[in-house]
């Protein structure tokens, strides 16, 4: 009898199971498909204990870090690749393009609804605003990282991966922008920056504010991007294998021409100012400039070092007369992507200007 009775209860979980898959099929429900790219960083880092401070950076596979967040597969269909596993003090040029092709080439194909990309916290600002910039589809691209390694107590990033998978599958999250999940914040590209060193509330969008937050695994939106981004941007990188060198010349008190006479000679294409104040730079680097933009026609894009508000024109720089660009609200190291992607483009420093006004 209890071997009846045995058989006649898996008997009726098979129907249910069967049923319920019926059910789903003609519902034409599925689970989006999100591929999830791995860059390496602190969240793929090894430390020597849980609570040791030292660790190294991109010591696991994006295998072993996805095998710790299992339920991010009752919401979507994983697909993992390896594109890089770096500290991201060592991101480059050649991984940012391999990212932009990647994924622009998987929404082409339609395979992915969505993107997650695993990456490191030191400069995840300018590579999120690099591909806000160069990704051409609406569909959300989200970063993701932690500030603590994958063996640490407390380690932050499996609770940041969950929420980034969910909040890129969550239908309100297109047209959006690429954006960076962290804390259970949203943050858009379009104003990224990294604001202490230790905490794992690091990532802020200080002039505009957070896009929203995620709770209990839903995101909730408070505002849209204030940027153009994306489908909208006039950017491509298909053909490209290398970006124009552009460096950053950052200005303090007794600052001379050193560094900019230096640019000049390693033959940049750019030159991104981290002024003091509204942009300022001292008067012997501005004419250091002034001569680099006149005889070598390098581009001039002046910025502050300054955490919050803009570097604007037509204060006590006269940026016309110079032929310099100003940032507005775009800090030395977005500006610097910025620019690298504007003299893919262009020269004129006016046209520059107007992507800087716009981007």
């Amino acid at each position: 009898m209890e071997t009846k009775r045995l058989f006649k209860v898996f008997g009726l979980f098979v129907m249910a199971l069967a049923m319920s898959i019926t059910v789903n099929a003609q519902s034409g429900q599925r689970k989006p498909t999100v591929y999830v790219l791995a860059t390496g960083g602190t969240i793929a880092g090894q430390g020597a204990t849980e609570v040791a401070a030292g660790y190294k950076a991109g010591s696991i596979t994006v295998d072993q870090l996805l095998s710790a967040v299992p339920e991010i597969k009752d919401i979507a269909n994983i697909q993992a690749e390896q594109v890089a596993n770096i500290g991201s003090q060592d991101m480059n040029d050649e991984v940012w393009l391999k990212l932009a092709k990647r994924i622009n080439e998987l929404f082409a194909a339609n395979n992915a609804d969505a993107i997650v990309i695993t990456h490191g916290t030191d400069t995840q600002e300018e590579t999120a605003y690099f591909l806000n910039l160069t990704v051409k589809y609406n569909k959300p691209v989200i970063l993701v990282g932690s500030m603590r390694p994958s063996t640490a107590i407390s380690a932050d990033g499996p609770r940041n991966i969950y929420n980034a998978v969910a909040t890129a599958v969550a239908p309100e999250s297109v047209g959006k922008g690429v954006m960076v999940v962290m804390d259970d914040k949203i943050l858009g590209a379009d104003d990224l920056a990294k604001t202490n060193t230790l905490s794992v509330g690091t990532f802020q969008n200080p002039n505009y504010g957070e896009l929203g937050i995620v709770y209990n695994g839903k995101p909730i939106y408070s505002r849209q991007p204030m940027k153009r981004h994306t489908v909208n941007s006039e950017f491509d990188v298909t053909k490209l294998d290398k970006l124009p060198r552009v460096e950053i010349i950052l200005s303090y008190s007794n600052a001379t021409s050193l560094f900019v006479d230096a640019a000049v000679k390693a033959h940049v294409k750019g030159i991104v100012t981290a002024g003091v104040g509204n942009g300022n730079i001292t008067t012997d680097m501005q004419n250091a400039l002034e001569k680099a933009v006149k005889h070598h026609k390098i581009a001039v894009v002046r910025s502050s070092r300054i955490m919050t508000g803009p570097t604007a024109q037509w204060d006590e720089v006269d940026d016309d007369k110079l032929n310099f660009s100003a940032s507005w609200f775009n800090n030395p190291y977005r500006s610097r992507v910025l620019l690298m992607l504007a003299l893919t483009k262009t020269t004129d420093y006016k046209e520059i200007q107007r992507m800087f006004s716009e981007y």
